[in-house]
């Protein structure tokens, strides 16, 4: 360290690490020189000062530009994510122009594509559009900007149109230009091999040079886009395709050879199942009668059907074993890339008859889950049984008590599930008479967490509209990282999110059985806390939620910070029947922006504002300052989680 640096005083290094934590302004950087100047320091402080305030000033650009780059990737992720559920052509495309005109920060995003059949441009999907001339536009070949990037297959940018001659201007083009208001655009290709099939635009109603990083953002999208459509061209042509195959599949089971067969497969299938034999059983058979390779696999290749119809995949053919929306696996059928539509039948009819013996076995092993969940309900309800019985009982389940474990509380989000810790009982009794119904998605929770507990060494019970799980805590592990997988497990056998929250890490059960219950309640609000902060589908524990989680693991004096902070909006609204507490939240949801907040409360911006008043004169007129509207968001946040905190 230099003697500059030695020289400064530790005050004012602190003050350049609080605007770091607060994410102050680039102008406030420069307040502790002043003040210093002020005070007359001398020429080696103030030197230390500015250099303190230039490196700040360095991790300050860092941070701003790593959180950026992760929004960007955060936004491809989900576009790839679309894509890879893609139902709905437009949807996907709308959400690829929404996200580019987010995170590029224009006023206008939209999407072109091509027409071979009459020969010119047409707009698709626009986003911040304002003008229907413009959104009706049709362009011919080669005219206006999106006329060179589809020339040139590569990414053009005008910081200023009309000015621009670098392409051909038309009538028409220019009015939709005009129209909209348009003058900075840049527009990349969409692309399928050396096609160019469409143009995907940024454009703003100002000058504007638009960055490299942020041509290339857009390129990735185009590039997403051309993908989308190219998979809708492809599930039509294969939906014809199916139309085909079962048309012929039709006629060949009005030939008496394949009914014979059928049958026979039938025969041999139902022999199986009546002798109780097992998967290996079945795809022996299988493989016997097809005169190919058939395989089980718990991991179904991408693609396969859920409703256990077979599926083309490579070389290969693939019918789910599934039953009840729970996929165990699926059958494959391996090197088979032309078998008739008879051996497609008997591959699909096996896969059902291997549901049917994977349901026998499993309800088989339902009576050591129902028995591993009453070890773990007596470890929270009554956990001064003596310890020796409780290690007795988990080594015939073949649980290691005398290892480190964390206790999970998982949720199945949506329809189905709870969605926030709803206490037991509403529908129909789930396995062991513990949960009164809480439907069939919580049912399959338990099953597949069952399932999970059992071969990780762990217990699981159905519990509180949810599931509890009990896992070792294996070396190099951390709670968060138990809960991560545990949430990636259990929402990939589901098919759908589960949000799961871990307690701090147990000593041994053994020896502590009284921390179990505890620690229950620590998961249960971490699970809660991350349905609030909208992170369902996750796992995590306390340590990931900041002081959030803190606070979550030892409750202190939440009540009264509350009180402090924003107890005369609570009191305002439980005395005269308000709703300002829900404006409050709206408004800093919306990025303290009155306008987006009278859209999300669904009320006049007058309203907003007289609402917004009505908080300035209770909380103070520095209420909307970065301190005090942290500690406000913060109040706020623990006020509406207070349920779950109480826990």
């Amino acid at each position: 360290m230099s003697e500059e640096q030695h020289a400064l005083p530790r005050p004012e290094q602190d003050s350049y690490l609080e605007l770091l934590a607060r994410g102050a302004a680039v102008e406030a950087y420069d307040r502790p020189a002043l003040l210093a100047r002020a005070t007359g320091a001398d020429a080696t402080t103030l030197a230390g000062l500015e250099h303190a305030k230039q490196l700040a000033l360095r991790v300050r650009a860092e941070l701003e530009g790593r959180r950026r780059r992760e929004a960007e990737l955060s936004a491809l992720f989900e576009t790839a994510h679309d894509l890879a559920g893609l139902r709905d052509l437009d949807a996907v495309l709308r959400a690829i122009v929404q996200r580019a005109r987010s995170l590029l920060g224009t006023e206008v995003t939209y999407l072109s594509l091509n027409d071979p059949v009459a020969g010119d441009t047409y707009m698709r999907v626009t986003e911040g559009s304002v003008s229907a001339r413009f959104q009706q536009l049709r362009l011919g070949m080669g005219e206006g900007l999106g006329g060179l990037v589809a020339q040139t297959a590569r990414p053009y940018v005008t910081d200023n149109y009309f000015d621009d001659d670098r392409f051909r201007h038309t009538r028409a083009i220019d009015a939709g230009v005009r129209d909209e208001g348009l003058v900075a655009i840049l527009g990349v290709p969409l692309t399928l091999g050396s096609q160019v099939i469409g143009v995907l635009f940024a454009a703003d109603r100002r000058a504007r040079v638009f960055e490299r990083e942020q041509v290339a953002l857009l390129g990735s999208f185009a590039a997403h886009a051309a993908v989308a459509i190219d998979t809708a061209n492809l599930l039509s042509e294969t939906r014809t395709a199916l139309t085909e195959l079962e048309r012929a599949n039709g006629i060949i089971r009005d030939r008496s050879a394949v009914i014979e067969r059928a049958s026979e497969v039938h025969d041999r299938l139902t022999e199986l199942v009546l002798r109780g034999g097992g998967v290996q059983d079945v795809t022996d058979a299988v493989s016997e009668v097809l005169g190919g390779t058939v395989e089980f696999t718990e991991a179904p290749p991408s693609g396969a059907a859920d409703d256990g119809r077979a599926v083309r995949h490579g070389d290969d053919w693939v019918a789910a074993v599934s039953a009840g929306g729970e996929v165990f696996g699926a059958l494959v059928l391996r090197g088979d890339t032309g078998p008739d539509p008879v051996d497609r039948r008997t591959l699909e009819r096996a896969a059902m008859v291997t549901s049917l013996l994977l349901l026998a076995h499993r309800s088989a092993g339902e009576a050591e889950q129902r028995v591993r969940g009453e070890l773990l309900d007596d470890l929270i309800d009554a956990p001064d049984r003596d310890p020796r019985l409780l290690k007795d009982r988990a080594t015939r389940l073949r649980a290691d008590f005398d290892a480190p474990h964390v206790v999970l509380a998982a949720r199945v989000e949506g329809p189905g599930g709870t969605g926030g810790g709803a206490a037991r009982g509403c529908a129909g009794p789930l396995p062991g008479g513990r949960s009164q119904g809480a439907g069939a998605d919580r049912q399959r929770l338990w099953s597949a967490a069952s399932h999970l507990a059992a071969t990780r060494r762990g217990l699981a019970s159905a519990r509180d509209g949810g599931t509890v799980l009990l896992l070792p805590l294996d070396p190099g592990d951390t709670a968060a990282d138990v809960a991560r997988r545990t949430a990636r497990d259990l929402g990939r056998t589901l098919r759908e999110p589960v949000t799961v929250g871990a307690s701090s890490p147990v000593d041994a059960p053994a020896t502590r059985p009284g921390a179990i219950a505890p620690a229950y309640a620590e998961a249960r609000r971490c699970l809660d806390a991350l349905a609030l902060l909208g992170r369902t589908g996750e796992g995590a524990a306390a340590q990931d939620l900041g002081f959030l989680g803190l606070l979550l693991a030892d409750a202190g004096d939440i009540d009264g910070f509350v009180d402090r902070t924003i107890g005369q909006v609570v009191t305002y609204d439980r005395r005269r029947g308000t709703d300002l507490i829900r404006t409050l939240d709206a408004y800093f949801a919306s990025g303290m922006s009155p306008a987006r907040t009278k859209d999300r409360l669904h009320v006049h911006v007058n309203t907003v504002a007289q609402r917004l008043e009505r908080i300035g004169r209770l909380l103070g007129p520095d209420w909307q300052s970065p301190d005090r509207a942290l500690e406000v968001q913060l109040a706020l946040r623990l006020h509406l989680m207070a349920p779950a905190l109480k826990r």
